[in-house]
């Protein structure tokens, strides 16, 4: 019998896709598997037009075996079979999918839609075994044929004996060796669990032969061992079922299930999708957070299936950064798969369905907000600093989608508030929504910088999070309200009645220069202050960077130094100033004191870093004695 040789385009691919493409060796049951339901579908395919066929799917299944005696596993199948040119034309070359023409023949048809690869899909069987043959007896034909083949040196077809239609594919597993366990792939359990990792869905029964233990008849104390054929998936996926017939505990029953988590998911969403693009998907909002969410160990992403086949066990360009808390599963028979399964050869249908999806989060989320609240404040303490990172990010480009779901504490409602609730409460005169930011809210309640806006009746967000100010900054407005910090140089308000109407500075420009030399670089200015009303001092930003995104920045790894242009305000109400002037009248080294005391105080209030605290501490005794 002579040996055919491959094509050599077909050698070099086998060598690559052995060696390279496939990460997960495993994979090769999940290609045998979906060959073999698109086998049985091209018979349900013909029984549509041919009428001396009939299609009882119960006549159809797929069986896999394992000897590991003799190292051999054996995935055959009750489909249409081939006949000697279909092995040749499938088996001899690589990437020709006798899938893919059986379908361009068929277009138009109604029935199940074929995604396999065979002859692509099937030569991941050589990253597991040293020989491969397959047994094949085509519909209609009274031959059978074997093809044979150790790799890329070549196969041989002869014809054999087959009695039934369909076929058998036989591996020879390799040897286990120091650096692979081969051994893995004729175990019991391993073969279970790759069936229900991947092909669980599969809507044909795959059946296979389980051991296990049971008492004996009779007795309540001796055991026996037994073996029996059982049908290893569960065929009819959850997302495929209608709404209707599920309820929350089958939803969160498939939660558990897949381990999506071990909490309780805040709600679920059930897509199924026809149009330009046909998709089913459900995904969860969890309650809370996973523990390594913000490590790089945490990947984000949704399960991907191509007809109920497993594809990407995370598919990360489902989902945007912002929502990549989001858990679940995506089905399509839309997509376009390359040889690997693993990767997209065109990733049209699956932007279409990310942006659809993208969507369906956002109005969910927007629903559970309206409408429950409370629930809606449990999911934001998990997840609300990834939505202000999505608003930052990108340079702002997911802002508008956004910004609806942001909340931030009130210092009116004491709570968590949306934007559009704090401008719904905005009077007519006020002409910007006021945030204050601190390192917690109690402390940013006690912030002196607040005075003034709160005299004046206005609401203040209050801005915890280290996200918040960037994030505000890209924002810039909402519904046309600038964000203006309570500690920005500018308060835009009408401050006439509050402050003596003479310019401030005039007469105190001396003795505010005097304390900007022994502040040396330390502060942009020094002012008297329009805000502060009991407290004697505070720092204020002039610029874009605030305080609070100085302590940011300098918290970060690659910390570049970054400075806040800051200005010391004084209060000239307060009696401290009345005592400031008096010693830069008569005794500069008091003044000297005062002056780095001040300046220490507003540091302490801001929550930065005293540049001495010894000396500050001696200064304070020096004041008391």
């Amino acid at each position: 019998m002579t040996k055919k040789q491959f094509r050599a385009e077909s050698k070099r691919l086998l060598d690559l896709m052995v060696n390279s493409i496939y990460t997960n060796k495993e994979i090769f049951l999940r290609e045998l598997i979906s060959n073999a339901s698109d086998a049985i579908d091209k018979i349900y395919y013909k029984a549509l037009t041919d009428d001396s066929l009939s299609f009882n799917k119960e006549d159809y299944y797929i069986e896999v075996a394992a000897d590991k005696d003799n190292r051999i596993l054996k995935v055959s199948d009750t489909g249409i079979g081939m006949t000697k040119q279909e092995l040749e034309e499938n088996l001899g070359v690589i990437a020709n999918s006798g899938s893919l023409a059986f379908k361009a023949e068929n277009a138009g048809k109604d029935g199940h839609d074929i995604i396999g690869q065979f002859g692509v899909g099937f030569y991941s069987v050589f990253m597991v075994a040293e020989v491969v043959t397959v047994i094949s007896r085509a519909l209609g034909s009274n031959e059978a044929y074997k093809w044979e083949s150790k790799g890329a040196d070549g196969y041989n077809i002869e014809q054999c004996e087959k009695s039934t239609v369909g076929t058998d594919v036989i591996l020879k597993i390799k040897e286990t060796t120091a650096d692979e366990n081969f051994d893995e792939y004729l175990e019991e359990y391993q073969l279970k669990s790759t069936i229900k990792k991947y092909s669980d869905f599969i809507r044909y029964p795959i059946r296979m032969e389980v051991s296990g233990t049971r008492l004996k008849e009779g007795s309540d104390k001796e055991y026996e061992e037994y073996s029996e054929e059982q049908v290893i998936n569960s065929m009819v996926p959850l997302w495929k079922k209608n709404k209707n017939e599920l309820s929350q505990e089958d939803y969160d029953n498939f939660y558990a299930e897949k381990r999506y988590g071990f909490d309780k998911p805040i709600t679920h969403i059930h897509i199924s999708a026809e149009g330009t693009v046909s998709y089913k998907a459900i995904l969860y909002i969890p309650e809370t957070m996973p523990y390594d969410f913000y490590t790089k160990e945490y990947e984000k992403g949704l399960e991907l299936y191509a007809n109920g086949v497993l594809i990407m066990n995370k598919c990360a360009d489902l989902l945007p950064d912002y929502f990549s808390f989001v858990k679940g599963m995506v089905d399509s028979e839309d997509l376009s798969l390359n040889i690997s399964r693993e990767m997209l050869q065109h990733d049209r249908q699956l932007k279409l369905i990310a942006k659809n999806i993208k969507t369906k989060i956002k109005n969910e989320l927007e629903k559970i907000l309206q409408n429950d609240r409370e629930k809606y404040e449990e999911f934001y303490k998990s997840f609300g600093r990834q939505l202000k990172y999505g608003v930052y990010s990108e340079f702002g480009s997911n802002k508008d989608i956004l910004q609806d779901l942001l909340m931030f504490h009130s210092s009116k409602e004491q709570k968590l508030v949306t934007l559009d609730e704090y401008v719904s409460r905005m009077s007519e005169e006020q002409k910007y929504i006021y945030y204050a930011s601190g390192e917690s809210i109690e402390r940013i309640e006690k912030l002196p910088q607040t005075e003034l806006v709160s005299d004046k009746g206005y609401e203040i967000l209050y801005f915890a999070d280290d996200i918040d100010e960037f994030a505000i900054s890209i924002l810039s407005s909402y519904k046309d309200k600038e964000f203006r910090s309570v500690s920005s140089g500018d308060l835009g308000l009408d401050t006439e009645q509050d402050i003596d109407p003479s310019d401030a500075d005039k007469g105190n420009e001396k003795l505010f220069d005097q304390m900007k030399d022994i502040l040396s670089n330390k502060i942009k200015a020094v002012r008297a202050s329009k805000r502060l009303k009991n407290h004697p001092v505070c720092l204020s930003n002039d610029g874009e960077l605030s305080i609070e995104m100085e302590k940011v920045l300098k918290s970060m790894p690659n910390n570049q130094n970054v400075q806040a242009d800051k200005v010391l305000e004084i209060n000239l109400n307060h009696e401290v100033f009345q005592i400031l002037e008096e010693a830069y009248e008569k005794d500069e080294d008091k003044f000297k004191l005062y002056t780095g005391l001040l300046y220490n105080q507003a540091l302490l209030i801001e929550g930065l870093p005293i540049d001495d605290p010894v000396e500050f501490t001696n200064n304070i005794c020096k004041i008391m004695v």
